[in-house]
């Protein structure tokens, strides 16, 4: 997973740091976030630190669960997202990218599901990445 390019534990990450954190991808990053509120409008964003070790990430999530992950690295971003077996059953019969479906399918299952993590370095998964999104939320 590495670290995020996020290390300062005495700053919440903003979108102007963001923008130099990540680059060109910030219009991906925000495209991710908007379609994720305009598809469940009651979700709540949110910096946080989990481990130390591998500083701040952000999530969007409802009141009992993460919708989605994005976590900071120089120039890229990645995406995580869990699913539960109904919602990988679903993935695995959707359109959405082969790449996908076997990092899904090669993860490890923990007790809240499988973890699908994807490299952001350009929007070649954008529209796949929307797609887990409404698997998400309707699963």
């Amino acid at each position: 997973m590495g670290t995020s390019y996020f290390m300062d534990f005495t700053t919440t990450p903003d979108n102007e740091n963001l923008k130099i954190a990540i680059g060109n991808l910030f219009t991906d990053w925000m495209t991710i976030r908007d379609f994720t509120f305009e598809k469940y409008p009651l979700a709540m964003e949110e910096w946080f630190v989990s481990v130390k070790k591998f500083g701040w990430s952000y999530r969007i999530k409802d009141k009992k669960r993460a919708i989605i992950y994005l976590s900071p690295k120089t120039g890229f971003f990645i995406v995580s997202i869990v699913f539960g077996q109904k919602a990988t059953d679903q993935i695995l019969s959707s359109d959405i990218s082969d790449f996908i479906k076997t990092e899904l399918m090669n993860s490890k299952v923990y007790m809240e599901g499988r973890v699908v993590r994807i490299d952001m370095t350009d929007n070649k998964y954008l529209n796949d990445v929307k797609k887990l999104i409404e698997i998400k939320i309707i699963n």
